[in-house]
């Protein structure tokens, strides 16, 4: 047990990933060859960066890149490596990438009608990264 990683561990390699549309019921693809219909969840590597194009006939297409940051259960376990794991366990985490989650999650397509005579094309939705969180903002002693 010393040698895998806390953030291995207590929150695996792998993270779902919801994808929603408004309206429902339109296909998404991801840029990595994941395929579903909205609503839905996608399972993917913690350390994947990829684009989910949310498309439906009459509608633009809106496409959204998903990246990856430390997550603040992502950095617990990594500092619980300086109890347990040691620098081992720490390399673990960060070869699996298990200290990463992904934003936007939920991924939200709004999706906009195609007017009458309009051509359809593909709307791209850089979305800000999330604000930090309680503990982020705590100063450190």
């Amino acid at each position: 047990m010393l040698l895998t990683g806390c953030a291995s561990i207590t929150r695996g390699t792998t993270n779902q990933v919801q994808i929603q549309s408004q309206p429902s019921g339109a296909e998404a693809r991801t840029s990595i060859g994941h395929t579903c219909v909205t609503p839905c969840t996608l399972q993917f590597s913690r350390k994947d960066e990829f684009t989910v194009t949310v498309s439906k006939p009459g509608f633009h297409s809106v496409e959204i890149p998903v990246k990856t940051q430390v997550g603040g259960g992502g950095a617990a376990g990594f500092a619980g490596n300086v109890i347990v794991g040691g620098v081992i366990g720490m390399g673990v985490d960060a070869a699996t990438g298990a200290t990463l989650d992904h934003f936007p999650n939920p991924v939200i397509a709004t999706l906009e009608p195609v007017k009458r005579g309009e051509a359809t094309r593909t709307i791209r939705i850089v979305p800000p990264p999330p604000a930090p969180t309680e503990a982020e903002l705590q100063p450190r002693s």
